[in-house]
């Protein structure tokens, strides 16, 4: 039975949009001059976790990285970029999806380099998955990622 303490009010998709910006240095990248796909790694999942964190205000923990492609590399004196945010929504689990591109500062041309899909869980004062507000998808891009979302999960879980 619900409790209406249980009932969370549902959030916009936008206010869990959350975006990092920052410069490739010579020691984030391998003898190709290109960062390395584990520092891409841990920013995805910081900005995933910060991401989630806003969405339902409570700590999160990652529960999985569903996917993970690396489309282009980004060099030495480029930006990364990543935008992230919360796409649907389960009883204690957010799925994040986050966007990953370089840029030429000098050129201002822009690439998206990753994508990937995290399952982040929110984490009660007691240690254990604790409830999360709905998602409320506005775009037309937002309701189908959270259509896809959907399918994905009822797939994974029947």
């Amino acid at each position: 039975m619900i409790k209406n303490q249980d009932i969370l009010a549902a959030i916009p998709i936008q206010q869990s949009r959350t975006v990092l910006t920052d410069l490739v240095f010579p020691n984030d990248t391998n003898h190709h001059h290109t960062i390395f796909g584990g520092k891409v790694m841990a920013y995805v999942d910081k900005i995933a976790c910060i991401s989630a964190m806003r969405h339902c205000r409570k700590p999160v923990v990652t529960a999985s990285s569903d996917s993970f492609d690396f489309l282009a590399p980004i060099k030495t004196g480029e930006a990364i970029n990543l935008e992230a945010y919360v796409v649907c929504t389960h009883r204690t689990s957010m799925d994040v999806i986050v966007k990953v591109e370089r840029e030429n500062l000098l050129t201002g041309e822009r690439q998206l380099t990753a994508k990937a899909r995290l399952t982040m869980l929110a984490i009660g004062e007691d240690g254990k998955p604790t409830r999360v507000p709905e998602v409320i998808p506005h775009t037309e891009e937002e309701k189908q990622q959270y259509q896809e979302a959907n399918e994905r999960y009822r797939l994974r879980h029947h």
